[in-house]
């Protein structure tokens, strides 16, 4: 499950979607899982929205890694 959630991160900023080096720092050292029910934490390096009840979803990664890019920037 780490290794495909740190293949992700790889994939994103091969992509150019997570570039800056706090972030990417962040991402590698928090896994989505920890945000998700147990059922579905084999899936946190899906690309993709996934449900964690009450009809609510945890953002796609490349999502998050949109917002969290320009929460950066705006920091700055």
């Amino acid at each position: 499950m780490e290794k495909d959630w740190e293949k992700l991160i790889d994939n994103l900023t091969k992509e150019g979607i997570l570039r800056s080096p706090k972030v990417i720092k962040a991402m590698r050292s928090v896994s989505r899982a920890k945000f998700l029910p147990e059922d579905m934490q084999s899936y946190c390096a899906a690309d993709t929205p996934l449900p964690i009840g009450f009809g609510q979803t945890v953002s796609a990664p490349h999502s998050f890694s949109i917002a969290a890019e320009l929460g950066e920037t705006w920091l700055q």
